[in-house]
């Protein structure tokens, strides 16, 4: 299996977090990346690929011009207006309030961003690029025939919706990827969300179509971010009704009923017989991740990832989410294992 990773994340690392009340160390950190690679050079998994330069037509498909506008601008903004931290949101657009850009960098924050916990950086538009240009490259790895590929993206993508940002998510890596898909040819993709926290932005981006499908094996929002989307309920709408599956599970939940819910989506994708197949990859489903209330062990991942490689599609793995960062390697490591040894 082909890795395609670079060092350009080292660019996007902001200095704290809003988290509890209090400005911590982002959980989203470069240590993650590092835990990663050496897991995977201790494992065997030496084909390491550079991405190319990014594919903005193929970016422009899945996410609205005015909020790369907003991404590529918003330092530059922030800086003028003398501001000495890191650009985070202090006001957005609340129920009943204008549902417009405002002119000034704290009120663009606001517009286009669902969740205060992300700041932005100098370096996070090079960072955000660099993130999607490498699932952009494992894409076309699959598309001129290779069986599998693994995108170390970081920042990660899959709360970043067409025109919002959050969750530690800018560019959502793993859409702009399923689109590239279908820009070589597919007819249908399908996107298995696997992170502890729900798609919400991969969700919202293709809630109108039939040419994606996608499904998310996440906490129940009811108790877990990102709190607004992810019940059960959300089919998907017009041309995309019966295209949208969520599998919301409460605190504690083990790995014998995350695998039915997983067994359940898997189900769903061979019907929907796609092309390819792209997972979101996040490993904080683990036990003792830091932020989330899932049950899985190490050793349950390798089970896993044997059922995805079960399914027989050329599948494109993308990283997402994970935070017990001394843990996240052998996790990640393990998923691809199983996937190859199925």
């Amino acid at each position: 299996m082909k890795i395609v990773h670079n060092e350009d994340h080292r660019l996007h690392f902001p200095k704290g977090e809003l988290s509890g009340g209090e400005l911590v160390r982002p959980y989203e950190c470069p240590e993650r990346w590092d835990y990663i690679v050496q897991s995977l050079e201790q494992n065997g998994f030496n084909d390491h690929r550079s991405p190319g330069t990014i594919d903005m037509t193929t970016v422009k498909q899945i996410h609205a011009p005015e909020f790369l506008r907003f991404l590529e601008n918003a330092w530059n903004l922030w800086e003028k207006e003398g501001f000495a931290g890191e650009a985070i949101p202090t006001v957005v657009p609340a129920r009943r309030m204008q549902q417009r850009e405002p002119e000034h960098i704290d009120g663009k924050l606001g517009y286009f961003c669902m969740a205060i916990e992300t700041a932005i950086t100098s370096g996070t538009w090079q960072a955000a690029k660099s993130s999607a240009a490498i699932a952009q490259t494992a894409q076309k790895l699959i598309s001129e025939n290779e069986s599998s590929a693994f995108a170390l993206c970081r920042p990660p993508g899959h709360h970043a919706a067409s025109d919002l940002y959050g969750g530690y998510c800018f560019l959502n890596n793993a859409a702009i990827a399923a689109q590239g898909f279908l820009n070589d040819g597919c007819k249908r993709v399908a996107i298995l969300d696997v992170d502890f926290h729900h798609g919400n932005g991969t969700q919202d981006i293709f809630y109108q179509r039939d040419d994606v499908l996608f499904l998310s094996l996440h906490g129940d929002p009811r108790q877990a971010f990102p709190h607004f989307l992810g019940y059960a309920d959300e089919k998907g709408t017009g041309a995309g009704e019966g295209f949208n599956f969520n599998y919301p599970m409460p605190p504690l939940t083990t790995y014998d009923k995350w695998k039915q819910a997983l067994v359940s989506a898997c189900d769903q994708i061979t019907r929907y017989a796609p092309d390819a197949l792209v997972i979101s990859l996040g490993v904080d489903t683990f036990e003792n991740d830091p932020i989330s209330f899932f049950k899985l062990k190490s050793g349950d991942y390798l089970d896993y990832g044997s059922l995805l490689g079960k399914i027989g599609l050329p599948s494109l793995f993308v990283m997402e989410g994970g935070y017990a960062v001394e843990e996240i390697g052998v996790n990640t490591t393990n998923v691809l294992l199983g996937f190859l040894n199925s």
